[in-house]
């Protein structure tokens, strides 16, 4: 699982870490920085997924591009950023640290990426973190051709073995196997780290692109416009428990009118799907209809659900403003829902919301995993701040509910203060 998301001059921000747990919640105003921190997700996923560099920031014909392209992916006045992602190893006493510097000006390219293995050993009177760069690799040597790279002017405390790929500066080595490890060890890290950030899902449902006929497909788009296409092609009897799933759900969200929601193949030739439902809005009286007249709330709720119960074990989901859509008295559902399906699948939940019903409806026990994003008085920059490591959040918590504090702005206000 992803552990750390670190940014350095991404966007708005300078420097900024994301702790990420099973669940997390970032909130913020408006412009403050949540949407950037999805972005560098979304990014790092598009490069270990072989996107190339220039392609995973100005988009393509397949891709949308992330906002500001890539002139604005750095910023201003910097012309390179760093994204390091950390992962928790196989085990307890390991974990790897992913870091790529990418170039935007002159020209848009990798200028180094390396990858740092963690061992945390106890010893009978402290802990002691040992330090081992498996793999790195950057421009300048490799326009030298240069067969290994210093790296202990930086970081003289690691042991280090460097080897080189043999490749432009457009892809990621994650990407790129032959010639770049060099042993069964490193072939296993490369798997684990790409596995690992591959599956990082960016959720964002639109409704409007999901009321269609879609292709059947192992994999839900970031849109969910083949929600239906995913369903169908499930194999019967993980069809069978996924929908039954969706229609328990499903009949708490409204006033209990939907009692049951499917997906079909349909055409000649059954590549194509479309998704039902049928409603009962007066008692006894059943009425079919399909995705077409299904409301908004109503696909964004299912397409949440879908994507819990379809992702691999062990994925990372990212839902941004997770409320839209929704009714408030159906924030305490939505939460539970997360929970549940989060911890039996095993997937991890980042979430980005300003509604206060939700927040209140995550109860005190989700504090120690609100990060609250904000800019700083002085110099504009974006930052990334617990909620608990407010300096006055005690005197808040005894006053306030998170949904109040959001509400009336008291966080923003104690943002200030410590500035």
């Amino acid at each position: 699982m992803l552990k750390k998301l670190i940014l350095e001059n991404w966007k708005s921000f300078r420097y900024a870490e994301l702790p990420l747990d099973p669940l997390t919640v970032l909130i913020g105003t408006n412009a403050s920085g949540k949407s950037n921190v999805v972005e560098a997700l979304e990014f790092l996923q598009r490069i270990v997924s072989g996107e190339k560099v220039e392609s995973a920031l100005a988009g393509d014909k397949i891709l949308q591009s992330i906002r500001g392209g890539v002139e604005w992916a750095a910023r201003k006045p910097e012309t390179n950023f760093t994204l390091s992602a950390l992962v928790n190893g196989v085990n307890d006493n390991t974990d790897y640290l992913y870091v790529m510097i990418i170039e935007t000006q002159p020209f848009c390219k990798i200028l180094q990426e390396f990858i740092v293995k963690y061992s945390y050993v106890e010893d009978k009177q402290e802990n002691i973190i040992k330090k081992n760069l498996l793999i790195s690799w950057n421009e300048k040597e490799l326009e030298n051709n240069y067969t290994g790279i210093d790296v202990r002017k930086k970081y003289d405390d690691y042991s280090y073995r460097v080897t080189l790929a043999d490749t432009i500066y457009s892809q990621s080595i994650l990407r790129q196997i032959d010639g770049i490890l060099d042993n069964d060890e490193n072939i296993n890290v490369y798997d684990f780290l790409r596995d690992t950030l591959e599956n990082v899902f960016i959720l964002n449902p639109i409704p409007s692109t999901m009321r269609q006929y879609s292709r059947l497909s192992d994999r839900m788009e970031s849109d969910a416009s083949n929600i239906a296409g995913v369903l169908a092609a499930l194999p019967d009897e993980q069809k069978f428990e996924v929908e039954s799933t969706l229609s328990t759900y499903i009949k708490e969200l409204p006033e209990g009118d939907i009692k049951k929601v499917w997906a079909e193949k349909v055409g000649r030739f059954g590549t194509d799907a479309m998704l039902y439902c049928q409603e009962e809005w007066k008692h006894g009286h059943i009425t079919e209809i399909d995705v077409r007249s299904m409301s908004d709330g109503t696909l964004r709720f299912l397409a949440i659900l879908t994507a819990l119960l379809t992702r691999p074990e062990g994925s990372q989901i990212v839902i941004e403003e997770i409320d839209n859509g929704l009714h408030p008295s159906r924030a305490e559902l939505l939460v539970r829902i997360l929970r549940e399906i989060g911890s039996k699948r095993n997937i991890d939940i980042l979430l980005t919301t300003h509604n206060p019903a939700l927040l209140d409806a995550l109860g005190p026990e989700i504090v120690p995993f609100v990060v609250v994003a904000h800019r700083d008085y002085e110099t504009g920059e974006s930052k990334l701040t617990l909620l608990e490591d407010i300096d006055n959040f005690s005197k808040l918590f005894a006053s306030y509910s998170l949904g109040n504090m959001a509400t009336k702005g008291a966080i923003e206000r104690s943002l200030s203060h410590d500035a």
